[in-house]
């Protein structure tokens, strides 16, 4: 791998990965907490947009509809997440399993109190 002028064994061609943290700034098997934020955040917009159709245009919107289009988003964005750390995490030591089980687990219980309370 070819690394940019200041970074590296001077010419001997070996990387290290203390050389690849440094020029990235952040080695990402540390970021899950702010994936997981991310994810989070996603999913709060999903609810927020299908709430404008709840309450807003109700005519245009019917719940049904919401709580459909709210349930499958839910369930692609908890794919996408999940996807996301596994992949981050590949081949690393860390292991955020509890983290990832907490947040699809809330957000799995969100999305069914909302699909059964809100706009009914």
């Amino acid at each position: 791998m070819t690394l940019p002028k200041g970074f590296g064994a001077g010419g001997s061609g070996g990387t290290s990965s203390a050389d690849v943290e440094r020029m990235i700034g952040r080695r990402v098997e540390n970021m899950a907490g702010i994936i997981t934020a991310s994810y989070i955040a996603a999913w709060l917009a999903t609810f927020a947009g299908t709430a404008a159709g709840y309450f807003y245009y109700p005519w245009a919107y019917p719940t049904p509809s919401g709580h459909y289009a709210f349930i499958v988003l839910t369930i692609i964005e908890a794919i996408g997440y999940i996807f996301c750390v596994k992949v981050m995490q590949e081949g690393s030591n860390k292991n955020s399993n509890g983290m990832v089980a907490a947040a699809v687990g809330g957000t799995a219980v969100g999305t069914v109190l909302i699909a059964l309370y809100v706009g009914n």
